[in-house]
Formats: C-alpha cells, sequence, structure tokens
C-alpha cells in the first residue's frame, strides 16, 4: 500500500497525515542530510543502526546469491541499493504504507518499478538534473509524468500552461485521472485557519497537494473520517478537473501542524546568531528560499542597539548555474558571502556519509572560488554597469585553510572560501553560538584582511543572520556540526 509524491517537503507533510490516522508509516527519500539511515523512516524516525545494518546485509548476501553469473553487473548502484532496501524494510516491518519520494525525474527513476501505487502526486516544476531530465519545463514535465499508471488517481498543483499540457496530455495518454488541487485557502473557508510545520509561502502548495494526497488514500482504504466534502468548483473548458474542496479534518490538520523536515526553510536561534537552513537548488526553490529568508527577517525582533550582520553561506554542485543563483541572491543584500565545500570536516573519518567519492578535493575547491567568481562580478555589475568599465583584479591562490580576493572595493562585496563547513563556521561564529564549540582555529584562518575584519565586526554584532543555501549537501554538513545528537 503506496502514497507516490514528488518533492520532499510534501512527502512530509503527507506521511505526518497519514500517522495522525494511528497508521505505521514508511518514507523513503533522498538525498540524507547527515546520516544515510534518514532516508528510510519508519513512523518518521530513520531506522536504527541496527535496523540498518541488518537488513543492509540480508538484501547484501540475497542479492549475491541470485546474481547471475554471466553479468558484468555485481550489484545494483548506491540508488537502486537504498530503493531496493527501503522496500525491503517497509515489508519487513509490516508498513500500513509507504510514501516514496521519486528520485530525479520519474519516467526512468528505480522507483518506478510500483506497478500500481494507491495515488501519485507532483508538485510545483522546476528547471533541475537538465542533463538527465532536459532543458525545458516541457521535457521535464514529460519525464515527471512517466510515475501516471492507468486508473492511478493523480493530483498535481498549479503549473504554468506549457508544462501543465504535458502533464494532462501524458495522463490523457495511458488513462490516468489526474486532478489539479484547489489552493489551501480554499479549503480553510468555513474552518479554522490551518497552520503549517514548515515555514515559506511555497509550502502551502505542497500541503494542499499532500491534503488531496492523504485524502485520496484514506478514501481507497474505507476510512470514513476523509474530510466533509464542500460544494465543488467547475473546472474550466480545455483544463484538468479541480480536486475535491474538502473540509480538513481535526486529524489532518495535526498531521500539518506537526510536520517536521529538517534542512527546508528551519530556523535554529543561538545567543545573537539565526540560522536559516534551507537546501534550496533549482532556480525555483531558491526564489521561493529568498521570499521566505526576507520575510523571516522582516519578522524577527530587532536588536535594542548594536549592529545587524548578514552572512550568506553557499555551495552549488553538479550541472546547475550557480551564476543564476547568485543572482536570486542578491536582493538579500549580505554582508559577508561565505563558500566552502559540502565536507563536514577537512579529516574524512566519521564522515563517510557525507562524502562524494566522484569528485577531488581540488575540484570542489576550484568550484568554490568559481562561486566567489560569480558573486565578485555580480557586485562589480551592480556598482559599475558601465561595459567598459575595467574589473577588479583577479583573486589570489588558495591558502592551506583560507581562500580570500583582495580587499573588496565595499564592504557589501565582502566574500571568503574555506576548505570544510567546519573552518566557515568558526570564521561565522567566532565561538559566539553556544553548542558550536570546535576546537582552536587553525593557525592562518584569521590572516587575510577581510578575514580579520569581518572577524571584529561578527564579535561585536548584536545579531547575525546566517543564511545557508544552495545545496541540500551543505545543509547537512552544517546540521551535523550544529546539532551533533543528529549524528548519534
Amino acid at each position: 500500500m503506496k502514497a507516490e509524491a514528488y518533492q520532499g517537503s510534501t512527502c512530509a507533510f503527507t506521511e505526518r497525515i497519514l500517522r495522525s490516522y494511528g497508521l505505521k508509516t514508511g518514507f523513503f527519500s533522498s538525498p540524507h542530510l547527515v546520516q544515510v539511515r534518514e532516508r528510510i523512516r519508519i513512523n518518521g524516525q530513520p531506522i536504527s543502526s541496527e535496523l540498518f545494518t541488518k537488513h543492509f546485509w540480508r538484501l547484501y548476501h540475497r542479492l549475491e546469491e541470485t546474481k547471475d553469473d554471466s553479468s558484468c553487473v555485481s550489484m545494483p548502484g548506491y540508488f537502486r541499493f537504498l530503493t531496493l532496501m527501503a522496500f525491503h524494510v517497509f515489508l519487513q516491518e509490516k508498513v500500513d504504507l509507504a510514501v516514496l519520494e521519486v528520485g530525479i525525474g520519474g519516467a526512468y527513476d528505480c522507483t518506478n518499478i510500483i506497478r500500481k501505487p494507491v495515488v501519485c502526486g507532483i508538485t510545483s516544476l522546476g528547471i533541475d538534473h537538465t542533463g538527465l531530465l532536459g532543458d525545458t519545463m516541457e521535457k521535464i514535465a514529460w519525464q515527471k509524468g512517466g510515475i501516471f499508471k492507468s486508473g492511478v488517481p493523480a493530483f498535481t498543483v498549479l503549473q504554468p500552461d506549457e508544462p501543465l499540457a504535458v502533464l494532462r496530455d501524458r495522463a490523457q495518454q495511458i488513462s490516468c485521472p489526474l486532478y489539479l488541487c484547489p489552493p489551501l485557502q480554499a479549503l480553510e473557508e468555513g474552518g479554522p485557519p490551518l497552520t503549517l510545520g514548515l515555514e515559506g509561502e511555497h509550502q502551502w502548495s505542497n500541503a494542499a497537494l499532500a491534503l488531496q494526497v492523504a485524502r485520496c488514500w484514506l478514501q481507497q482504504k474505507g476510512y470514513q473520517d476523509a474530510g466533509e466534502l464542500k460544494a465543488s468548483r467547475p473546472s474550466l473548458p480545455g483544463q484538468l478537473p479541480l480536486a475535491p474542496v474538502f473540509q480538513p479534518t481535526p486529524r489532518m490538520q495535526q498531521g500539518l501542524r506537526h510536520t517536521e523536515w529538517p534542512g527546508r526553510t528551519q530556523l535554529l536561534r543561538r545567543g545573537p546568531l539565526t540560522w536559516y537552513l534551507d537546501g534550496a537548488h533549482p532556480p525555483s526553490s531558491m526564489q521561493a528560499c529568498v521570499r521566505w529568508f526576507r520575510q523571516a527577517l522582516h519578522r524577527c525582533e530587532r536588536p535594542d542597539s548594536g549592529s545587524e550582520v548578514r552572512v550568506l553561506l553557499f555551495n552549488s554542485t553538479g550541472d546547475r548555474d550557480s551564476a543564476a543563483l547568485l543572482k536570486l541572491l542578491q536582493p538579500c543584500q549580505f554582508d559577508y558571502a561565505i563558500f566552502c565545500p559540502n565536507l563536514a570536516e577537512m579529516a574524512s573519518t566519521d564522515n563517510a556519509d557525507q562524502q562524494n567519492f566522484t569528485v577531488t578535493l581540488d575540484q570542489v575547491l576550484l568550484r568554490c572560488l568559481a562561486h566567489q567568481q560569480h558573486w565578485s562580478r555580480l557586485h562589480e555589475e551592480q556598482v559599475s554597469p558601465d561595459p567598459w568599465s575595467t574589473p577588479g583584479q583577479e583573486q589570489d591562490g588558495p591558502a592551506s585553510l583560507l581562500l580570500a580576493p583582495h580587499p573588496p572595493h565595499t564592504h557589501s562585496a565582502s566574500s571568503l572560501v574555506f576548505s570544510c563547513i567546519s573552518h566557515a563556521l568558526q570564521w561565522i561564529t567566532q565561538g559566539r553560538d553556544p553548542l558550536f564549540q570546535p576546537p582552536s582555529p587553525p593557525r592562518g584562518l584569521l590572516a587575510h584582511p577581510v578575514a580579520d575584519s569581518g572577524a571584529m565586526v561578527l564579535q561585536e554584532a548584536a545579531a547575525i543572520h546566517v543564511l545557508v543555501t544552495g545545496s541540500l549537501h551543505l545543509v547537512g554538513g552544517v546540521l551535523k556540526l550544529l546539532e551533533p545528537s543528529l549524528s548519534q
């Protein structure tokens, strides 16, 4: 018994709603933030180390026993193995339902081996993984629609006309009943206002989809308490039929209110520091992240005296256009931009769950330097729009632990590159985060003028706002250091 949905936040809402009905839930998602066990959850909690180890080796040995001797491939790849393991765990642990977050795309993703899911959902589409899914919204919509199954209800949210038409045609070709979710506000009418456990305006769209997916599952399984139907709204000619407008039940409301999903629009307040953690990486998600961050800044209490400092901690990987992402972040008016690899510590010990063995340290550091160059160019375009103006000097070569450009033209252009997340956090916190107590700063960590002057500013600031974004793996590394309990 499975419910299938895109995007972790929507899956988290769906799982929490159904768990509020007393159901034993399984939840498979990717990527993980701190430990690989996070990908496979029972009743919202990552499976234990003991359970992970037991099922890992049981599956591994079973695959070894059944493989074809003539096959060149001895074992499924990383994601496929974990997907198989999730199915194995859910069956062995006898969950009532499993919520699956599709990996990349849909049509050719290994989670799509489910032939007859109970219900499917597709969240807001964005440009991402273009090398695999295509470079247009229409191509990506075709891939996403690959999870549609004949006779299986599917839901989506409002999309641009062209990709929505692709989804509609894809559903019609295989006789999949596809519905468009009404906005969450329509479900609130006549009832109490809904409260979401996840911040950000974009989460309202995710919650609206989760409610429809959860209600559909409950109805198909014969639950009477699945929300009283309100007056239906007619669909416009040529458009998708609208999903039901219903009154969310108290248990649905409770599920929305208690949903947690670390690393997505997450706030941590620690002394003078406020950490804003959001693993946004496609442009559409980054736009939502910027809206959330600016609104959260507007709501926060201003210090009675002293300065406020805004810090960006950023990294981007793969084939993503980091220059475009950084441009979207400019309106946040950061005082400092910090770039580092998705590596919690320089030493690789006790860090296997966050290692990327497909790239070298030199490659990821060079990419961070490229991010810094993009940031500097964006600032130069702001302060000197004349295309014939002379750009600043090229940056200096890397130091052992800290990489930085020449002193910036203005304070707002200050940027630094660190070789790991731990060194970046040591500089940002300046010992003022009461729970992050790293060892003494490495020699030379404050050797550059930008780092030295910035350290004084951070030491004296009444409030420090740090946005960590661009990569879920970066957010995971930060959480590993800020919340050591997550590694236990």
